[in-house]
């Protein structure tokens, strides 16, 4: 990846709705070479996919709520049902699996306590756990969906 690839990423990651066109004349070249980058960039699955960033408040999904989970499990039959599990709960927008105290961080987005509420039933109610803590986002201070491309 070179200087220009990192430019098309940028404007990517900015406006994903900008033309071929658009993004050649910002990086210097003509269409047909910046269009062949970004396929080529597609291709090596630098670029995953490109999609549209919704504002949850105008959604009335304004509550973030960040769930750490403890396993009630350490073996690989456990993770996997939990993996499953939990990726097919919808109000979770991100998921990862944690070293240090908490086995699991959720990203949790709904409307309200009472939408917090069902999703939490469905997150217990499917499978065993050990613990479950829940941290409500008071203020969003950033949030960015770019990455920082040296």
């Amino acid at each position: 990846m070179d200087k220009l690839d990192r430019e098309i990423l940028k404007l990517l990651q900015e406006d994903a709705t900008l033309s071929v066109n658009e993004m050649a004349e910002a990086v210097g070249l003509s269409t047909t070479p910046c269009w062949r980058r970004i396929q080529n960039l597609e291709k090596q699955g630098i670029i995953k996919k490109r999609v549209a960033l919704l504002d949850a408040e105008k959604l009335n999904l304004g509550m973030t709520v960040f769930v750490q989970v403890k396993a009630a499990q350490h073996d690989i039959n456990w993770l996997s049902r939990f993996a499953e599990h939990a990726a097919g709960i919808e109000q979770i927008v991100e998921f990862y699996r944690m070293s240090g105290e908490y086995d699991y961080m959720l990203k949790v987005v709904v409307s309200d306590m009472k939408a917090f509420d069902v999703f939490y039933k469905k997150l217990v109610g499917g499978i065993e756990l050990s613990d479950v803590t829940s941290s409500f986002a008071m203020e969003q201070i950033k949030y960015t969906t770019a990455l920082a491309i040296l």
